[in-house]
């Protein structure tokens, strides 16, 4: 039962690389600092994958399920 969940999540996972190949989380950074008066600056930070990951994981999930259905049978 416990492949058959991990391999569940393998999909589900791999179906959201594939379709999402990007991440991008913004952080602050100050520039200026000059007594009272502060300037900053909010920075991107892109992270991108490849859909081959995604591809993958889809891939290893359906052969857990596959694995498990033969161990029950």
């Amino acid at each position: 039962m416990k492949i058959r969940s991990i391999g569940i999540i393998l999909i589900i996972l791999g179906i959201i690389m594939l379709l999402y190949n990007t991440f991008n989380y913004v952080t602050t950074e100050k520039v200026v600092d000059i007594g009272p008066i502060e300037i900053n600056k909010e920075v991107n930070h892109p992270i991108t994958w490849s859909p081959v990951i995604g591809i993958v994981l889809a891939a290893g999930g359906v052969a857990l399920l596959i694995i498990s259905t033969k161990k029950n049978v």
